[in-house]
């Protein structure tokens, strides 16, 4: 089965959102979650859905589960203190297959995107989206440039990251009896438990952003909006006037 882990534990804080949690912030209508949560809910790949949401809550995410009729939530489970402990208390809920990993506030995914993710973790037990990089990379220490990548291997890794239950689990719990709970994403922490991993990407475009800071939100609302003109009118990302 596929299984798809929605990660949706953060306050905001970035946004500047006093009153409601930046995954609960409306666009178009909407929630952030929900707009993520549909293209899930459509996707035919994926079999079930857990959501990972910020302490205290849960509730507040079940109705709105109810009011726009995502089915495929089986569970919602509150998150832990880091992003690293959130992501393992919806892994424990799964026992096997392939998991997707996804932002709650990273809406602008594809049924396609996930399929392919799918795909490639099927096959090899780990898929991570990248989007390739338009800009030089640099590393800096005390200030100062001490490497400069070629932007011909320059990617930035974005979700969803996709793996095999078990491989990611045991990784998990390797990190646990570590108490190592410093990892920023799953990949990461498949990558330093298993370095002989082989661990394949799937690239997406630039428009599959997360949405953490206003800016954030004034770009989502354009591209919710691009998406509108796309439906209305048949114009398309890249069409020549």
């Amino acid at each position: 089965m596929n299984h798809a882990v929605i990660f949706a534990g953060g306050t905001g804080s970035r946004m500047n959102a006093r009153n409601l949690p930046k995954q609960f912030l409306k666009i178009y209508g909407k929630p952030v979650i929900i707009h993520t949560l549909e293209v899930f809910e459509k996707c035919d790949s994926i079999d079930s859905i857990i959501v990972v949401i910020i302490k205290g809550w849960e509730g507040h995410l079940k109705e709105l589960l109810e009011q726009y009729r995502i089915t495929k939530v089986k569970k919602v489970v509150s998150g832990g203190d880091t992003g690293q402990q959130s992501i393992y208390n919806g892994l424990k809920e799964i026992n096997e297959g392939i998991v997707v990993i996804h932002d709650g506030v990273r809406p602008f995914i594809s049924s396609s995107l996930i399929e392919e993710n799918i795909k490639v973790a099927t096959e090899s037990q780990v898929a991570i989206t990248c989007v390739k990089a338009k800009e030089t990379l640099v590393s800096v220490e005390n200030k100062k440039i001490s490497g400069v990548l070629s932007r011909d291997i320059s990617y930035m890794a974005r979700a969803p990251q996709t793996f095999d239950v078990h491989l990611l689990k045991s990784a998990h719990s390797k990190a646990i009896a570590d108490e190592d709970y410093s990892f920023v994403d799953s990949c990461a922490i498949v990558k330093n438990y298993f370095p002989e991993t082989e661990i394949n990407i799937v690239e997406c475009g630039s428009e599959n952003i997360k949405i953490t800071t206003q800016e954030d939100f004034y770009l989502a609302k354009a591209m919710f909006s691009l998406e509108e003109d796309e439906q209305l009118y048949g114009f398309k990302r890249g069409d020549e006037k």
